[in-house]
């Protein structure tokens, strides 16, 4: 039982992980953040090796001019204390104006320096160590209260003394801090500039792919005809050539499989005519025979009558896969229209609902083929529903609207159909899962087809959705632009 519960406690972690994880970036935004991310450490990398080198080269230049000025001002006060004075101070009021340069003299054990604001524990112990003691000329970069300094200590052996000097490195610290805003301002536009040369580049590198799509979408559509250009670049024109054969293969198969539909329909038309009229001789004389051949006499009628619609389904969908439709259009007033679709039609129970708003509303439209998409979706409601259809006319959204669009329902009471059925009814010889359970053997699975193609010819399109009361049926909308208010 432990087990079991851990098991579903780690199973509702992986779902809530798997329901936070984030989504995969599409290919153009990983190429743009590839290429954000290699431009930007690019541009931290050269700032830092500039920096580094800037750096290093203004210090190498500012300490060979300090030790040059440090060795002409020891040799000064060497020469100054050759003359064994009681202090050191003298020899270091010989300098010259050093600028902000601190001396300091060690002679004969006592300290002498330029200024207070220097005085010998301002110097590295190390320095003062190597120079005192071991005779050796010596220089420290260090720091004192956040402020670089820079001390240089000469031997003076032969007058029992040390030179030393400080000098304060704010000047080079204020050029350094310039040099880095600098750089952080050029690795910034570096980076600017390389956010835009990577969207050009992922719009560049994705553009094949999006025209694939587009052509794909296009041959999806209908357009069978549509391919893509080769191009220059070797690497796409095997994708290019593979798209265009793939496509030529499935043009041809379509095209072949039109042609045979439409074939056999026409060979069918001449022989079934016949048989219909023959038929309809021997219905009509059906009360001179016998019962057992008058009931066969109705089903072979029955049945013609199935096979002609089958016949004339075929005909009309190899004309749409031929593009031989063209509509006959006329402005149709959309209550009226219904009205005298249904009024046609072999069924007496159905009900019409015309919303007010929609009275006198104009759509154009194919008088014909749209009755035909009425006829369709009555008799689909009849087969598969229970009875007591209704057709509902109102408007999809008001009629003010810039794009005013009417909507036209039919709802039954049958079971309805599933989610997942409600796009594939459309398709061509398929018959949702409640015809199947039932075994009717009514249609031919062509009868929505057909009203989904004469729909978006109109420009409209069609869908199934559940009934508005919430009881049990299905409800088949259509929605037209309307043409006049």
């Amino acid at each position: 039982m432990s087990d079991l519960a851990t098991e579903e406690g780690l199973s509702g972690r992986h779902a809530r992980f798997a329901r936070f994880r984030p989504h995969r970036l599409g290919l153009r935004a990983r190429i743009l953040a590839i290429f954000t991310l290699g431009i930007a450490l690019l541009s931290v990398l050269l700032a830092f090796v500039t920096y580094g080198l800037t750096r290093s080269t203004l210090l190498h230049q500012r300490e060979e001019t300090a030790l040059r000025s440090a060795f002409n001002d020891a040799r000064s006060v060497q020469r100054s204390l050759r003359s064994s004075p009681t202090s050191a101070q003298p020899a270091l009021a010989t300098l010259p104006d050093i600028g902000p340069t601190e001396a300091l003299v060690r002679y004969r054990g006592v300290w002498a320096n330029t200024s207070a604001q220097y005085g010998p524990d301002n110097l590295p112990a190390g320095l003062r160590d190597r120079v005192i003691s071991d005779f050796q000329n010596g220089q420290q970069l260090y720091t004192v209260a956040g402020q670089h300094l820079l001390a240089i200590g000469i031997p003076l052996a032969d007058v029992d003394a040390s030179y030393f000097e400080i000098l304060p490195l704010k000047e080079l610290s204020g050029t350094l801090s310039s040099v880095r805003v600098s750089l952080v301002g050029a690795a910034i536009i570096t980076t600017v500039l390389g956010v835009l040369l990577g969207a050009w580049a992922a719009r560049r590198a994705v553009r094949p792919l999006a025209d694939a799509a587009q052509a794909a979408q296009a041959i999806a559509g209908g357009g069978l005809a549509t391919r893509l250009e080769p191009g220059d670049d070797p690497d796409l024109q095997v994708l290019a050539n593979s798209f265009n054969d793939m496509a030529s293969a499935l043009q041809q198969r379509v095209e072949r499989d039109a042609r045979f539909a439409s074939d056999v329909s026409h060979e069918l038309r001449s022989p079934l005519t016949t048989l219909a009229t023959t038929a309809d001789v021997l219905h009509s004389r059906r009360d001179e025979l016998p019962e057992r051949a008058a009931a066969a006499v109705d089903l072979l009628v029955a049945d013609l009558g199935r096979f002609q619609s089958l016949v004339e389904d075929l005909l009309e969908i190899s004309r749409f896969d031929a593009g031989a439709v063209r509509l006959h259009l006329e402005e149709l007033e959309v209550a009226e229209f219904v009205r005298q679709a249904v009024g046609v039609s072999q069924y007496d129970d159905v009900k019409v609902d015309i919303d007010p708003r929609v009275e006198h509303v104009i759509i154009e439209g194919d008088r014909r083929r749209l009755a035909r998409v009425v006829a369709n979706l009555l008799d689909n409601a009849h087969y598969y529903g229970a009875g007591d259809v209704t057709v509902t006319v109102e408007p999809s959204q008001p009629l003010d609207d810039p794009s005013p669009e009417v909507m036209i329902a039919v709802e039954d009471h049958g079971p309805g159909v599933p989610p997942d059925e409600r796009a594939l009814v459309f398709e061509r010889f398929a018959r949702g899962g409640a015809a199947r359970a039932r075994g009717s053997n009514e249609g031919a699975g062509l009868g929505l087809a057909l009203v989904d193609e004469h729909v978006r010819l109109h420009g409209g399109r069609v869908w199934i959705e559940d009934r508005r009361d919430g009881e049990e049926g299905a409800r088949f909308v259509i929605e037209l632009p309307v043409a006049e208010l």
